[in-house]
């Protein structure tokens, strides 16, 4: 890591309270979600991290604290150097300010993340569906949601959607 990353990271670290990790020389930070507008703010005007390069979520069903990560994925034209935001959305408040005065690409990223996950992003300016028809219902992209009518099957409940399921006999 280069010592532009490494200042960044730093000043992150110390004025918000986030935690840095690494893995295989790239760069990650947790914040909570209120500390992430004055972080990108810090970033494209004090480290010149100046693009939005792409924001998505994870969804980490069945667990509820937290359930969603959001991330975001800088760079730094000047400094050829990567950086990405992760921020824990509880499950029960799906609500995160949005980024999108300071990088307008985010506009687009944030409403794919409502339709997908059903994350809502406040003071978004034009926050509606952008992949889904309006009149659907749910948030594809969550691990809940319910495929072809069928209850989703994990490690926890494998053996009661099992008992349930048809099988071909010979």
């Amino acid at each position: 890591m280069d010592e532009h990353t490494t200042a960044a990271v730093a000043a992150l670290t110390e004025r918000f309270d986030a935690q840095a990790s690494e893995f295989r020389d790239q760069q990650s930070v947790l914040l909570e979600p209120e500390h992430i507008v004055a972080a990108c703010q810090v970033l494209r005007d004090e480290f010149a991290f100046d693009a939005l390069t792409g924001q998505s979520a994870v969804d980490y069903w069945p667990e509820e604290q937290p359930r969603f990560h959001l991330i975001y994925l800088l760079y730094s034209f000047q400094h050829y150097q990567r950086l990405s935001l992760r921020v824990p959305v509880n499950g029960n408040m799906l609500s995160v300010p949005t980024i999108e005065k300071i990088y307008p690409s985010a506009n687009w990223y944030e409403r794919e993340i409502l339709d997908m996950f059903g994350v809502r992003f406040e003071g978004h300016s034009d926050l509606r569906r952008i992949l889904m028809p309006y009149d659907w219902v749910g948030h594809p992209l969550r691990k809940d949601y319910p495929l072809g009518y069928e209850e989703v099957q994990f490690s926890f409940n494998y053996d009661e959607i099992d008992a349930r399921k048809p099988y071909a006999r010979e």
